[in-house]
Order: C-alpha cells, then sequence, then structure tokens
C-alpha cells in the first residue's frame, strides 16, 4: 500500500496513522474511564444508588454499542494492520500489544453484562444496599479494575500501533 493509499484510508481525526473508528474509541475511553470514576464517586460516598444504576446501565448500553461497530468497522471496513505498518515497534510488538490488551478487552464487557444484570436482578427499585452488596462490591471492583486495564492497555497499543 503507498503513502497515498494510506493517507486515503486514513479518516482519522488525530494525528495518528488510526482510522476515525480507531481515533473516537481511543478518545471515548478516556470519558468511559471517567464517567466510571464519577459513578463509583457517587455511589460510595454520596450514596446515590439510583443515579450509579443508571449511569452504569447507560454506559453499559453505549459501550455494547461501540463495540459492536468498532468489530464491524475493523472486520469489514478498516485494514488497520495496513496503518500500524509504519510503526516503528514493528509487527510482532504491536501484535503481542494487541493480544495482551484482549485478555481485558474480551473478559470485561462479559463482567461488565453480567454485574449490570444481576443488579438488576436483585437489588430492588429503587436500588439500595441488600444482601446481594457484598457480592456486588466484589464483582464491581473486578469489573471497574478491568476497564481500566482495558483502557491503558488499549491507549498503549494505539500508540504503538498507529502514532509511534
Amino acid at each position: 500500500m503507498n503513502e497515498t493509499t494510506l493517507l486515503a484510508q486514513h479518516a482519522g481525526f488525530l494525528p495518528s496513522r488510526g482510522s476515525i473508528m480507531i481515533d473516537f474509541v481511543f478518545v471515548a475511553m478516556f470519558g468511559i474511564i471517567l464517567v466510571l470514576g464519577v459513578s463509583i464517586y457517587l455511589v460510595r460516598y454520596l450514596r446515590m444508588y439510583q443515579v450509579h444504576k443508571w449511569i452504569q446501565v447507560i454506559t453499559g448500553i453505549v459501550l455494547l454499542v461501540t463495540v459492536i461497530a468498532f468489530e464491524v468497522d475493523m472486520r469489514f471496513f478498516t485494514d488497520w494492520e495496513k496503518l500500524a505498518e509504519p510503526s516503528k515497534f514493528g509487527s510482532t510488538t504491536v501484535h503481542n500489544l494487541l493480544y495482551f490488551h484482549l485478555l481485558f478487552a474480551i473478559p470485561t464487557p462479559i463482567l461488565w453484562i453480567v454485574v449490570i444484570w444481576r443488579a438488576l436482578l436483585k437489588f430492588p427499585s429503587p436500588p439500595e444496599p441488600g444482601p446481594h452488596s457484598a457480592s456486588h462490591l466484589f464483582w464491581g471492583r473486578l469489573a471497574a479494575i478491568g476497564m481500566l486495564l482495558t483502557a491503558v492497555t488499549g491507549w498503549v497499543f494505539y500508540y504503538a500501533a498507529f502514532v509511534a
């Protein structure tokens, strides 16, 4: 692929080789982590259980739609490997970083769906602490850590593949 073709395929909005969808997800993860932190703060320190519930449900839906759109784009429209070819890290390192990222990026949304689903089933409406709280706290923390690690490993992969 020549430079003109590569630039024509690149339609991103950041100064990188990423596509618009890759750039969007890169930036969106900052927002997701911020919203997740605010949601945790609201429930932990201000006891705003209903607000926490709706932030998590809405964020979960937005993430599900975004992940589906991202996967469709990566599978059918964007040749990310061609965009990453000029990386100074080389193909092997870029692929290894992607695989490491996927260790978090695949199970985390599944875990988040399970945590939200179980919370919707086991907490009363409106939500308040109860018998499910300890389990929700454990699995919710694990899901939040997973989301943070998904974001951080995604940012590292993005830099290595599309910036360096």
